[in-house]
Parts: C-alpha cells; sequence; structure tokens
C-alpha cells in the first residue's frame, strides 16, 4: 500500500515543511481517533498540469485511522485513493475557508442494511500560516439508544479543542516524536484538567491506574501533584506548551507511563489531558530479559574460565613430558581448547547466542601464529572478510575446524627448512551460510594425498566436524598458483538442526 512519503511528492506541491508537518500528525493521530470516536481521513488537494479542471478539483487521501474505542465506518484501505471536491464538500470548505466545518449526513456503510447518520468533521490543517490539508473525522452520530455517556461527552470535548490546534497549527507538537508501541492510548486511561492542572475527570481504566500507583481517593478536583505526580514536570508542559512522558513507579512491582498534553487557545492554556498506561508487567518482562542475558553471559564466562583452567593444567603437564610426540599431542589439545574457549569468550562479552565469526577468526590466528611459528621462519597471515553471524554451537565447531586447517597448513606447507610464506584465510559470506578458506603458498600436497584415506588426527577431527556437526563438506586441493587450498563449506539450516 502506497504511503504518505510516495504519495504526497506525486500528487501534491507540498513543500518539505508541510510534509513533515503532516508525517507528524498521522504519527499522533491515534488519540485524536480514539477521542472523537472517528474515523480520520487526512486528504490534500491534488495538483496536476493538465487542463482538466475535474481532475484538479480533487483530494487524494495520505493517510487514514481506524478508531480503537469504536466500530469503523471503513473496512477497505482509503489510503492512495481520490475524492471529488463534489464528494467531500465539508473538506473543500474548510480547505477553502481555513475554519472548522461540522456537517451530519446519512451514508451507505457496507454491512449495514440502513444508511448510518454520521457525523463529518472537516479540520484544516495549517502549517506555517497556510492550510495545507484536511483532517475528515467521520463517526456515527450518537443518539436513538445509546444516550452520550460523560466518557463521551469528555473525550468529544477534548477531541474539539484538539481540532482547534490542528486548524491554528498548534498540533501535532513541533517536537513531539511519533507514539511508540509502549505509549499510553486513550483506552488505557484519560485524565482531563483545567489550565490549572486540576483534575476535572477521570476514566475508569485511569482510576484503576491510580489505584494501582496506591492513590485511592476521588482524584477530582485534586491538583497533579497531590496525586504523586512531580510538580516541576507539569509546570514544565504548561510553561513551555509541550507534552511530557514520564514514568511513575511504586517499589518495584508498579511502573505507570505518563503522557501530559497541554491544550491550547492561542497564547492561553486551554487545559490538559493525562494519558495513563499501566506498564508493571513490561517493566518487569525487561528486568527479567535483563537478568536472563546477564545470566547468560556469566555462564559463558564460567565456561571460557573452566576451559582455560583445563588448557592451563594441559599445559602444566606438556611441560613434564618427554617425549616429543606426547608433548606435541597436547599442545595440539591445548589449541583445540583454546579455540573453543575463544567463541564463549565472545559471547561472554556482547550476550546472547549468536556471535560474528570475524571477531573468532582472527584470535585464532595469532594463537596459531604464536604457538608454531618460529621466528627464523616467518609466515604471514591475513584474514580476509568478517563472516557472517552464527550460533555459538556452530562457531565452536567451525573454530575448531579453522584451528585444524591452520595448524596443519603450518605444519605440512612449510617444513623447517622452508623460508616462510604467506596463509590467507576467507571468510566468505553466503545467504544460508559461509565458506572458510584456507590457502598457502606452501610445499603443496603430496601426489598420493587423499582426504578420505587420511589418518592425521587433525584433518580426522576436522573432516569429522564439517560432515557431522555442521552437515557441511570439506575439501582440501592444490592451490591455482602453488601451495594448497582447504575448504570448508557450512550450510546454517543444517548445522543448527
Amino acid at each position: 500500500m502506497a504511503t504518505l512519503n510516495d504519495l504526497a511528492p506525486r500528487h501534491t506541491n507540498l513543500e518539505s515543511s508541510g510534509r513533515q508537518h503532516l508525517r507528524h500528525l498521522v504519527g499522533s493521530w491515534n488519540l485524536l481517533a480514539d477521542l472523537a470516536f472517528a474515523d480520520l481521513l487526512l486528504l490534500a488537494p491534488v495538483q496536476d498540469q493538465r487542463d482538466d479542471e475535474s481532475v484538479r478539483r480533487r483530494f487524494v487521501a495520505l493517510g487514514q485511522i481506524r478508531p480503537a474505542t469504536t466500530q469503523t465506518l471503513y473496512r477497505e484501505d482509503q489510503v492512495g485513493r481520490f475524492h471529488s471536491f463534489a464528494d467531500r464538500p465539508a473538506a473543500q470548505e474548510a480547505l477553502e475557508t481555513g475554519s472548522i466545518v461540522r456537517v451530519e449526513l446519512e451514508r451507505e456503510v457496507p454491512g449495514e442494511d440502513q444508511p448510518v447518520p454520521t457525523v463529518v468533521t472537516a479540520v484544516p490543517v495549517r502549517c506555517e500560516g497556510d492550510v495545507i490539508a484536511v483532517v475528515s473525522s467521520e463517526s456515527r452520530l450518537l443518539g436513538g439508544a445509546r444516550a452520550a455517556s460523560e466518557l463521551d461527552r469528555r473525550y468529544l470535548a477534548v477531541a474539539g479543542q484538539l481540532f482547534t490546534m490542528i486548524a491554528s497549527g498548534q498540533f501535532p507538537f513541533a517536537y513531539e516524536e511519533a507514539d511508540s508501541e509502549v505509549a499510553p492510548r486513550v483506552g488505557d486511561g484519560v485524565m482531563v484538567l483545567d489550565p490549572d492542572a486540576r483534575v476535572t475527570y477521570t476514566s475508569p481504566n485511569a482510576v484503576s491506574a491510580l489505584h494501582r500507583m496506591g492513590f485511592h481517593a476521588n482524584a477530582t478536583g485534586r491538583h497533579l501533584d497531590d496525586i504523586g505526580f512531580q510538580l516541576d514536570a507539569v509546570r514544565t508542559a504548561f510553561r513551555l506548551r509541550v507534552p511530557i512522558t514520564d514514568e511513575i513507579e511504586r517499589g518495584i512491582d508498579v511502573a505507570i507511563m505518563v503522557r501530559l498534553l497541554p491544550l491550547l487557545d492561542g497564547d492561553e492554556i486551554n487545559g490538559g489531558i493525562v494519558l495513563l498506561r499501566d506498564v508493571s508487567d513490561l517493566r518487569r518482562q525487561e528486568r527479567l530479559l535483563v537478568s536472563m542475558d546477564a545470566t547468560i553471559r556469566e555462564i559463558h564466562h564460567r565456561v571460557k574460565n573452566n576451559l582455560q583452567t583445563v588448557s592451563s593444567l594441559l599445559r602444566l603437564q606438556g611441560r613434564r613430558v618427554e617425549n616429543e610426540e606426547a608433548k606435541d599431542a597436547i599442545d595440539e589439545s591445548v589449541r583445540r581448547i583454546r579455540s573453543i574457549a575463544l567463541v564463549h569468550e565472545i559471547l561472554a562479552q556482547e550476550g546472547g547466542d549468536d556471535v560474528e565469526f570475524g571477531e573468532i577468526a582472527r584470535p585464532i590466528v595469532r594463537m596459531v601464529e604464536e604457538g608454531l611459528v618460529a621466528p627464523d621462519m616467518p609466515i604471514e597471515f591475513r584474514v580476509l572478510g568478517e563472516g557472517p553471524i552464527m550460533a555459538a554451537s556452530t562457531a565452536s565447531s567451525v573454530a575448531v575446524v579453522l584451528t585444524e586447517l591452520l595448524q596443519n597448513a603450518v605444519e605440512h606447507g612449510y617444513p623447517p627448512d622452508s623460508d616462510g610464506g604467506r596463509i590467507t584465510i576467507e571468510l566468505v559470506s553466503r545467504p544460508q551460510g559461509v565458506v572458510v578458506r584456507v590457502h598457502d603458498d606452501g610445499a603443496g600436497l603430496a601426489d598420493d594425498f587423499d582426504l578420505d584415506s587420511s589418518e592425521g588426527l587433525g584433518l580426522t577431527i576436522a573432516r569429522t566436524l564439517a560432515s557431522g556437526e555442521l552437515g557441511g563438506e570439506l575439501k582440501i586441493r592444490p592451490g591455482s598458483d602453488g601451495g594448497t587450498v582447504a575448504e570448508l563449506m557450512v550450510a546454517f539450516d543444517r548445522a543448527s538442526a
């Protein structure tokens, strides 16, 4: 469906400031729809270069919102539809006179057997002194079996004040951001204030919210600071004529979000409206998530520490072993353990269950470089790419495979009598997987090398993890310019299964 940002440049001559004003209006007008018990349409005059007068004398609907406090008159979306001036006489009059126009009529509504008595209030939208659009408020006419309640009358009176502010260019407020998902709505609870910030009406849901705050007396006639609101915040909203949003806490179990909007009549404060929402459960869930995140971080931290302890014990044991083959085996085990510990170290720092593999690959490269490369045989390591974000379990297995491939490249690609060389590690992200490629410019593969029949422990571990744990594939082949290329291909959907 088209949006205001798409339709306005295409069909109107609105300047950027006018479009921004309308975006602010649409971002905060759910309050208007709920208070007016009405569907709202934002209508802007079409600007067309054709000579056909009937084409130019049209409105385009730039926005629409349905009320949450009553049933809608529109089952189908209206945004992007065109309406002739003749079909919208109230909107035309509001556009041309700059005054609010109210008419009563009967209209056909899908699903209704009889025409529905409807009230249409056309409100000119003023920006920088000019009328740039019209808000058409369309609601069912109260009467008959359902007489207007006090809540109806109060809400409609506040809606009328806000419509007047739109017509004078004072609503939406210039520096107010669009309503967030957690912002209080009319259905959450409403208090109406007089110009002295005293309560003149409290909706039933607002009474419940006040009870949650510990205030059980009748709020009518009391000043907001008597109820528990911060006096400075109230004064700021009224003095600067800006809305404020605050949160009132009562212990750790109760949190009430408060949104106060001053109602303006020219330069005078004509009262205010306070929206209340009980967000206690939301804040409780947030605290649980924070606690859970901290717990997960602590678990990763402890796992890392335990693995480092095992690694240290193995290194101590290795120093006592005289057999070189046994010592090499212990050193290889230490590197494998450290590669897994690196994954948990990253997770302990960042939290969550996913990690960017590039942050793990580089420390693994440094570990191999420090442990295997002799000063008289310099080997340059390069890491290309960042790699994708992957699950911790997948990252641990890929880290071990990368460690084995690097160790194999150093030990077999550059024998003790060589002059060293370069090893390039490429991390290639794919839509649903990753390719880890280790390319050395060393001695190359033996003529009879076969990965499937290789009995080396390192390649056996790498091959088993690649096909078993990761559901991927490991290939080792001669490089096109010499040396050896080892390539691990992993599909995440299988690796995470």
